[in-house]
């Protein structure tokens, strides 16, 4: 995605983190504490004088969280609660300069789904595109012919805000 504002990143790699969100914690606050998260080194984080980018994105139904679906009945689960429905998209991003301060955004995106009937679930679900995709679906594939609403940053529902993250950067003075 960085390409597309033309970045590119040196490395590009997985921190090792608890995902687990805290009782009560709400899909907002989840979204950046991963984000933030994600920017602390560990073995496999990159040199400290590289700028770091790190984001997360959740998928709300009010304020349940609908976590990465590890399998077809969870998906399945999850397609039928937003069908027909609205929910919210959180993407939290965070961005560490080489002198160490950090810059964080927490980006707001509403999704509307249209109805879905029982083979549009099951056609979906054989694709296997849900698999690993928080709230079951990925917008950039086939589920972005369920979106019949749009509010915020596609982006971000993708999975990184590109404005915002384009902005963090040069205020931590990336040229």
């Amino acid at each position: 995605m960085l390409r597309q504002i033309g970045i590119e990143p040196a490395r590009v790699f997985a921190p090792n983190i608890d995902e687990t969100p805290r009782a009560d914690e709400a899909p907002r606050v989840y979204a950046l504490r991963m984000a933030l998260a994600k920017l602390t080194p560990d073995d496999s984080a990159p040199d400290n004088a590289a700028y770091v980018i790190a984001a997360d994105t959740v998928v709300s139904a009010g304020r349940r969280i609908l976590h990465k679906t590890a399998t077809p009945a969870e998906a399945e689960a999850y397609l039928r609660l937003l069908a027909g429905r609205r929910h919210k998209v959180f993407t939290g991003v965070a961005v560490r300069a080489p002198d160490g301060r950090v810059a964080s955004r927490v980006v707001a995106s509403v999704i509307g789904f249209a109805r879905l009937d029982d083979g549009q679930i099951r056609d979906y679900l054989a694709s296997g595109e849900w698999e690993g995709k928080a709230g079951g679906y990925a917008i950039q594939g086939r589920a972005a012919a369920f979106v019949d609403f749009c509010a915020g940053s596609y982006s971000a529902v993708v999975g990184l805000p590109l404005h915002e993250t384009s902005s963090l950067l040069r205020g931590l003075g990336w040229r």
